[in-house]
């Protein structure tokens, strides 16, 4: 190959490998309410990393909650990957009535950006409301709260207020 041949394929590998990826500055699209999957892109067959494999530790300080109740989320950081709410199960009981936190925590390196629903594990229907709190943008077409900002995140808390006629189980996703 001449001189010339080497410096056309070296200008368009340079051109290709600066191009940068840009998310969602304000939040995740409305349009991600309607995937399946929303945490997910769609690459085919692509199956959710085993739970035993995951680099988070979830904790949760109770699991009980009763109809028209609110449920405090809290999310630390660990990865710039925010599918950690994925698959991940919330039972509530229609009986009790008392205001219940869930907390999710995570120790790492800051996130950017979530979107974080929550679904019937029944249905897999959107599910609840969810209250605005700073730094977040809700989607109450589809019970799904998400970042307002692009910034560096350490943690984010979340506020889902499940409906006055709650019965069965809530999954956040």
């Amino acid at each position: 190959m001449h001189l010339t041949g080497h410096v056309k394929i070296l200008f368009t590998l340079v051109l290709f490998s600066s191009i940068s990826v840009f998310g969602f500055p304000d939040g995740g699209p409305v349009d991600a309410c309607v995937k399946p999957r929303p945490n997910q892109p769609y690459h085919g067959e692509a199956r959710s990393q085993p739970l035993n494999t995951s680099p988070y530790k979830i904790l949760a300080s109770s699991s009980q909650y009763g109809p028209g109740s609110q449920v405090t989320d809290y999310i630390a950081h660990l990865n710039n990957v925010m599918y950690i709410l994925q698959n991940f199960q919330f039972y509530y009981n229609i009986i009790t009535t008392q205001l219940v936190y869930f907390s999710v925590t995570i120790v790492g390196a800051p996130f950017k950006g979530f979107f974080v629903q929550a679904r019937d594990t029944t249905s897999n229907k959107w599910i609840g409301s969810w209250t605005r709190t700073p730094n977040t943008n809700i989607h109450s077409e589809c019970s799904a709260v998400t970042h307002a900002d692009p910034h560096d995140k350490e943690q984010a808390t979340f506020i889902w207020n499940s409906p006055a006629d709650a019965r069965g189980s809530v999954y956040f996703t």
